[in-house]
Parts: C-alpha cells; sequence; structure tokens
C-alpha cells in the first residue's frame, strides 16, 4: 500500500509539472503562433494590393534575378494554394503560387525574391540548408512513426504492470523523435532569415523596388520568418515535456 501510495505521488507530481509546463509556456505560444500566422496572411493580403513601381509581375522578377546570378537552369513554376510558394531542389524549380504569379505587388516580388533566395542558398552551398536538406529523410521517416509509438504507449501503459520499463524506452524514443525535429527547425530559422535578406539586397541592387516599397516587403517577409519561430518555440516545449516526463520517472525510481 506504501509502495503504491509513493508511486501514486510521483504520478501526480509528473502530472502536475506538465500540466504546469503546458500552461504555462505551451498555451502562450500556441496564442502567439495563431497571431503570427494571422499576421502573415494579413500583411500579405495589405501590401497585395499595392503594385510595384516598375509594374513586372513577380515571376518575370523572379527570373531576371535568377539570369543575373547565373541560375538559368533553374525553372520556375505554378503551384496550387495561397502562400504555398517553395523551392524544390529536387528539380530545380521555384515554383509561386496563383496569387503571387503574375501579380506585380510588392508583397507577390517580395515573396518570389524569398524563394529565389533559396535556390540561390542551395546553388552557393549555404551550410545550413545542406544540412536541412539531409535531416529531411530522416524526419520523413520519424514523422511518420510518432502517431504509432503514441498509440503503442498508450496501449502499453494501461496494460502493462505499473514497474514495467518498457513505456519509458518509448519516451526515449519520442524524445529522439522531438529532438530531430527541433534540431531541424532550429536549422530552417537561418535558411530563412537569410533567403528574405538576400531577396531584399537584390531587389534594391537590381533596382526592382526602392526604400519605400522595399520596407512593406520587410513587413511581409519578417511575418512568414515569425511562423517558423513559432514552430521552433513550439517544438522545444514539446521537446522540454517529454524530457520532463523521462526525468520525473527517474527520480521515482
Amino acid at each position: 500500500m506504501i509502495i503504491l501510495c509513493e508511486m501514486s505521488a510521483a504520478s501526480y507530481d509528473t502530472l502536475i509539472n506538465i500540466l504546469y509546463l503546458i500552461c504555462i509556456l505551451f498555451i502562450p505560444v500556441l496564442l502567439w503562433s495563431i497571431y503570427v500566422s494571422f499576421k502573415v496572411k494579413s500583411n500579405f493580403k495589405k501590401f497585395n494590393m499595392v503594385s510595384s513601381k516598375k509594374g513586372l509581375p513577380a515571376h518575370i522578377v523572379a527570373r531576371q534575378i535568377l539570369d543575373s546570378e547565373g541560375l538559368t537552369n533553374v525553372q520556375i513554376g505554378r503551384c496550387g494554394g495561397s502562400l504555398s510558394d517553395h523551392y524544390d531542389p529536387r528539380n530545380n524549380t521555384v515554383y509561386l503560387s496563383e496569387s503571387v504569379y503574375n501579380s506585380p505587388s510588392i508583397a507577390a516580388i517580395g515573396v518570389a525574391a524569398h524563394e529565389v533566395g533559396h535556390a540561390i542558398q542551395h546553388a552557393r552551398n549555404y551550410a545550413p540548408v545542406k544540412i536541412r536538406g539531409a535531416l529531411v529523410p530522416v524526419l520523413n521517416i520519424s514523422s511518420k512513426m510518432l502517431i504509432p509509438i503514441l498509440i503503442v504507449n498508450i496501449f502499453l501503459t494501461i496494460f502493462l504492470p505499473v514497474n514495467s520499463a518498457i513505456p519509458m524506452y518509448i519516451y526515449y524514443a519520442i524524445f529522439g523523435i522531438y529532438a530531430l525535429n527541433m534540431l531541424f527547425a532550429m536549422v530552417t530559422l537561418p535558411c530563412e532569415f537569410n533567403a528574405s535578406s538576400r531577396a531584399k539586397e537584390i531587389l534594391v541592387d537590381m533596382g526592382m523596388l526602392d526604400e519605400d516599397e522595399i520596407r512593406g516587403v520587410s513587413k511581409v517577409l519578417r511575418s512568414a520568418a515569425m511562423t517558423y519561430v513559432a514552430s521552433f518555440v513550439l517544438t522545444l516545449i514539446q521537446l522540454a515535456r517529454i524530457l520532463l516526463i523521462i526525468l520525473s520517472n527517474r527520480r521515482r525510481d
């Protein structure tokens, strides 16, 4: 009976610590990430109504930047969705969404130049991009494993004896997956900020936008970059939560 009471007390302490961590850190960060996501759409909508003085559509600006950097082999394509623009190194193509491709707005030009910035990073062997690319295949596998592992852990926790160590080994695996996700999110940050810096610098150097227009581009790209910061912080909190569970159980043992 005493042993059971001690174990129940330890479990209760663990639960309280986890709830405390979630309430104090996770919920505010989650609300902030929702706000950041709203801000991205708001800024894009605002500056997508402001045409650049040169009036060139975003895909033409992207093509001129690529050619000026000697990246004539990089293609420009279309993709569906809103703000789904991206660079795919597998086929060396910058994909621009329908709201960006033909738009002459400073928001669209900024987004297109940002994605071209990623193409330049790959061409120049930018280190964080290389690390990020190496992590993608591992994360594709580990991310698919996460949900099944969590489900198995729930069943094992219910049906195994309370003193079984197997659920803890599963928590170690979950911790490893979250650690990989955190590393990926951390490496993504310099990739995104660097691509935005490259985009703004090139747009000014090539005379595509003037200083006033660049300020609008900065607001759009800065709010987009903050979504990656929010993702990193959320992943870090999840990692801390799993670590807290592991440490609490080790103290109990």
